[in-house]
């Protein structure tokens, strides 16, 4: 899906008044018998990071699921500016650790949205995983198996995954839960590179640190959402006292 959006004119502008890289409107979704979001309306702006911030429950994956296309909304209208599919990284205990998975057969899955799963890769595919192997890291991890890799470790080698698919959308659902201060500031450091580089990235997250480094932030309770904005005005001690207070 995607629709055109105005360019931003010359003068800076805050990060919300930034083009909208996705903009979605009453968005309602869930699972049989089981509704999640409930009438959600926000954007989410161009080459920036954007963080999904609220507790259990709260919608954060769904959400994400939804603007990756792989949870398809009840109601609601959603738009995406951009020529290609977005990229999704889920959180890695989703990704099961006895798969007989070598960390360049796990990147090179990223390419088989261009080439389909059971294609030879070309040499122009072999390039574009050597340069995600190489950007995360990780070249000199490339023949061992996912299940041997420590969390920081794998963690990067799922990233790769993503940035192998070439997107100018990159979705990532809890990508440092679990992990150690250098490895969250790890990535951290490689997402805001990504943007610079003309990604836009969003992250659903459950670390407020990192929440806070974001250019963007929507704030989910009860699948509603509950404020969006730059960090600085949504994570306020009165908000997240309000969000995470028993319903």
């Amino acid at each position: 899906m995607k629709t055109m959006f105005k360019k931003p004119g010359p003068s800076p502008t805050p990060p919300l008044e930034r083009t909208a890289h996705i903009r979605f409107h009453g968005l309602c979704a869930g699972y049989p018998g089981r509704p999640v979001l409930h009438q959600v309306s926000a954007e989410v702006p161009a080459l920036a990071t954007t963080a999904l911030v609220g507790p259990n429950g709260s919608g954060k994956s769904t959400l994400l699921g939804v603007l990756a296309g792989v949870i398809r909304p009840t109601s609601g209208d959603l738009h995406r500016n951009g020529d290609r599919p977005p990229a999704f990284v889920p959180q890695r205990g989703a990704v099961g650790d006895t798969l007989p998975l070598t960390v360049r057969e796990t990147v090179e899955m990223g390419r088989w949205g261009e080439r389909g799963p059971w294609r030879r890769l070309a040499r122009q595919d072999h390039a574009i995983v050597d340069a995600a192997l190489d950007r995360l890291g990780i070249r000199d991890l490339t023949s061992r198996q996912l299940g041997e890799l420590s969390g920081g470790q794998r963690q990067r080698a799922l990233i790769a995954q993503g940035l192998a698919q070439g997107s100018d959308l990159l979705l990532l659902d809890e990508p440092t839960t679990g992990l150690d201060p250098e490895a969250r500031e790890r990535i951290g450091a490689l997402l805001k590179d990504l943007v610079a580089d003309g990604v836009t990235v969003v992250q659903a997250t459950h670390d407020l640190e990192a929440a806070r480094t974001a250019d963007a932030c929507l704030l989910l309770r009860d699948g509603r959402l509950a404020g969006q904005g730059h960090p600085d005005q949504v994570l306020t001690t009165s908000a997240l006292a309000r969000i995470w207070q028993p319903l």
